[in-house]
């Protein structure tokens, strides 16, 4: 498990970004580098990292899931995840 205060920070960044995003645009657009720049650092959405959506976790994240893979691995192994089943040949 992930530290609550990491979980919080990508939530504070996501809210962020959120904010932002027309802002963003409308500077991009107009070539205003120097506007972009006065934006938060946060705000940028580079900075925001995937995490695994039960345990926070940030590396092995797999998009398509939302999950990490220790987390994927379990819940496909338990049949919670529908349409996936283990593969043998």
């Amino acid at each position: 498990m992930a530290k609550e205060s990491m979980k919080a920070r990508e939530v504070k960044r996501a809210k962020l970004v959120a904010k932002y995003a027309n802002k963003r645009a409308e500077l991009k657009a107009e070539g205003d580098y120097v506007g972009l720049q006065k934006l938060p650092r946060n705000a940028s959405p580079v900075r925001m990292h995937n995490r695994c959506k039960l345990t926070g976790r940030p590396k092995g994240y797999m998009r398509q899931f939302g999950l990490s893979r220790i987390q994927f691995r379990e819940m496909a192994s338990a049949g919670l995840i529908p349409g996936v089943k283990k593969a043998s040949w």
